[in-house]
């Protein structure tokens, strides 16, 4: 191989050798910290970067991207002196590439170590109750301080969250006991009161319940009580008439018969045989077992004909009726019981059976169950 070709690719190869060196691509989120000479030049942008080559060299690619990490459980003691095991799950984020490279060794552990001192400071002055129910306030309160910490190695802490308090076993078997206890404290509280309103909604339903059996019995009363008053008065009534219209037949039957007596003229003889006829029927009743007939009797006749009758010519004496006007007999019914004989129903009655049965087909309205 000659001389010349052997110079030319001596030449080529350190050409490209520069090339490499001079130019550098860095990739979209990322940063580059050059150095020249060993000390601290620029930090590369994204993108196409120009370096003097044998002179500068990149010291760190940085990530600017926001980074999650997760660190181990670490032990931590509340004020009441329990150990609990806190996760924790850091989001931060690099925003100075030079502060992130130069300030501080090693930045993901820096920031691990600041977690741990700072949740052991801020749970150590909290129960363990308090520690298991205010997880927000232990993240706000971690985020400030990691915040305010980092800010000057170049890192902005976003968020911090707990991923998990683990009490020790036994502070957990009794938490799991005060639980079901609780549980089954409610569960007794919830069955009572469902028992007490059962109870009121039946005593309510039976109050209800006999409230209108009583008002039932009390309209039934009533109107038995009407019906049978109503009963009595027309009872009363319908014999009082039947009374009175018996009286008026006998009074018009004894009329009609003293007036034929009269019309015929009867002698002693006649009255005599009208009283025997009269006898059998007056024996017929059970009480009466011995009647004795006085025997003076036909004498005491006789005198009735002798003073109130007018000896013929033949010599019996004869009753001869008197002159007396026909209007001196009562033909027609007094006013005063001229309304015995109505038969229309009173209206009072009426109204006072309507209104009754209105109640007794009034429908009964449903028991509401009290608003709780």
């Amino acid at each position: 191989m000659s001389v010349p070709l052997i110079v030319g690719i001596v030449v080529v190869f350190f050409v490209l050798v520069v090339m490499a060196k001079s130019i550098k691509v860095i990739p979209q989120a990322q940063s580059a910290v050059i150095e020249r000479l060993g000390r601290f030049r620029t930090v590369a942008e994204p993108g196409l970067n120009v370096l003097v080559p044998f002179f500068d060299r990149i010291r760190a690619r940085i990530d600017l991207r926001e980074q999650v990490v997760s660190f181990p459980p670490q032990p931590v003691i509340t004020q009441d002196n329990l150990t609990v095991s806190i996760d924790t799950v850091v989001y931060f984020q690099v925003t100075d590439s030079r502060a992130a490279v130069y300030e501080i060794a090693n930045y993901i552990i820096a920031v691990e170590q600041l977690t741990t001192t700072t949740l052991r400071n801020v749970v150590g002055g909290m129960s363990l109750e308090e520690t298991l129910t205010s997880r927000d306030h232990i993240n706000g309160q971690l985020r400030g301080v990691l915040d305010e910490e980092t800010g000057r190695w170049g890192i902005r802490v976003a968020r911090v969250e707990l991923k998990a308090i683990d009490p020790p076993p036994s502070i957990q078997d009794s938490m799991e006991k005060q639980m079901r206890a609780d549980r089954e404290k409610r569960a007794i509280i919830l069955t009572a009161e469902g028992q007490r309103e059962a109870a009121i909604k039946t005593a309510e339903g039976s109050k209800q319940s006999q409230i209108l059996a009583a008002e039932g019995a009390k309209q039934a009363t009533i109107m038995a009580a009407e019906a049978e008053r109503q009963s009595r008065i027309l009872r009363a009534q319908g014999e009082r008439a039947a009374r009175y219209l018996q009286a008026q037949g006998q009074a018009k039957a004894i009329e009609k018969v003293f007036a034929a007596i009269k019309a015929g003229r009867p002698t002693p003889e006649v009255l005599a045989y009208q009283y025997l006829q009269t006898l059998p029927e007056m024996a017929k009743g059970d009480a009466n077992k011995v009647w004795m007939i006085p025997t003076d009797f036909s004498r005491a006749l006789e005198g009735f004909a002798r003073q109130f009758g007018i000896k013929s010519d033949d010599g019996v004496f004869r009753y001869e009726p008197s002159e007396e006007p026909a209007s001196s007999v009562p033909q027609v019914d007094d006013e005063e019981v001229s309304d015995w004989f109505d038969t229309s129903t009173d209206p009072e009655i009426a109204r006072a059976v309507r209104a009754a049965e209105a109640v007794a087909q009034k429908p009964v309205d449903p028991v509401l169950p009290p608003q709780v």
